[in-house]
């Protein structure tokens, strides 16, 4: 039985309409006034100051598009809002039998950018790890989630495997910060300790000779130090499963193109220098090594994405 896997960042699938309209911003001011007809019947969400919109119904289309022609069987998601918009996006955009599964449970995220789950096999037990803690640090450890889910065959009588879902530290750094090397060494720090954690946790909730993926934006490259968490330890021993993987599709020209296929998110912290890096990876365990039979990765046709400035990557498992 083959089944498929992959991951994909849909770029701020949010849901909402700001005050149950679409209102573009936040005025200031002292002659500005909103009314309604119900005082309890608004709500709107913001994040340093702004409203966060719904993706727009184009790029929303471009997304769909992506997954229908990837066209797998589980697809682990980052960057959506609530277990709402994934399931009306599943049922409005995808198709309604696309995916008769669907999970999300809210994160960390004070931007309300979740992990999720659609898979057309059935899902045994759920766990959320967003609330894992060092006992030294205030605050939890993911910045999202770590979410773990188990995958069954059709019968509900078996465990394939268990899936692990992430999204870590972002790059992000404030134009008000200073000391930007600081800045990225305390980021980077920071993902060290999530990568640590999920390590941990995989290890103490699973046996050496378990069958697992771990799947998500890394925010990071996989050979950096940062990660290497992943693969220190001999015990747990995971491996990229995106080391030799194809490339499906062609991106548009561009004056500085990547130097090789090996990368899913392009961006440029200055005028006219360009970093492509392999951010959204899979991992799996020792067990489903002989079961991997190719990995691919799904290239954007414009430079700055088609829905999302991410491109999706997956496997192919034997089971």
């Amino acid at each position: 039985m083959k089944i498929t896997v992959g991951t994909f960042n849909l770029n701020n699938l949010f849901s909402r309409f700001n005050f149950k309209a679409n209102i573009s911003a936040i005025k200031s001011g002292t002659n500005v006034s909103y009314f309604f007809d119900a005082a309890d019947n608004f709500k709107y969400r913001k994040f340093q100051g702004k409203l966060l919109k719904p993706k727009s119904h184009k790029k929303t289309l471009e997304v769909a598009e992506r997954i229908k022609d990837m066209n797998v069987d589980i697809l682990c998601v980052q960057e959506v809002e609530d277990i709402g918009i994934l399931k009306r996006f599943n049922k409005d955009y995808l198709g309604t039998d696309k995916y008769p599964y669907v999970v999300l449970i809210e994160g960390n995220d004070p931007r309300f950018i979740d992990v999720g789950l659609l898979s057309r096999y059935p899902i045994g037990p759920i766990t959320s790890w967003k609330e894992a803690r060092f006992k030294d640090e205030r605050g939890t450890v993911f910045s999202r989630d770590l979410l773990q889910v188990d995958i069954l065959n059709e019968a509900r009588s078996k465990r394939l495997f268990t899936l692990f879902n992430t999204h870590l530290k972002s790059n992000f750094i404030s134009r008000f910060v200073t000391d930007i090397e600081a800045e990225k060494t305390r980021i980077g720090k920071r993902r060290q300790k999530q990568a640590f954690a999920i390590a941990k946790i995989i290890k103490s909730v699973t046996r050496p000779n378990s069958s697992f993926v771990l799947v998500g934006d890394m925010n990071d490259t996989p050979d950096s130090v940062f990660l290497e968490e992943f693969t220190k330890d001999a015990e747990l021993s995971f491996t990229n499963a995106l080391a030799n993987m194809e490339e499906i599709g062609e991106m548009n020209h561009t004056k500085y193109p990547p130097t090789d296929h090996f990368w899913t998110n392009r961006f440029s912290p200055q005028a006219g220098v360009f970093h492509y890096n392999l951010y959204d990876q899979i991992w799996i365990s020792n067990a489903l090594l002989d079961n991997l039979n190719g990995a691919w990765v799904s290239r954007r046709k414009k430079v700055g994405g088609d829905g999302s400035d991410h491109d999706p990557v997956w496997i192919e498992l034997e089971i």
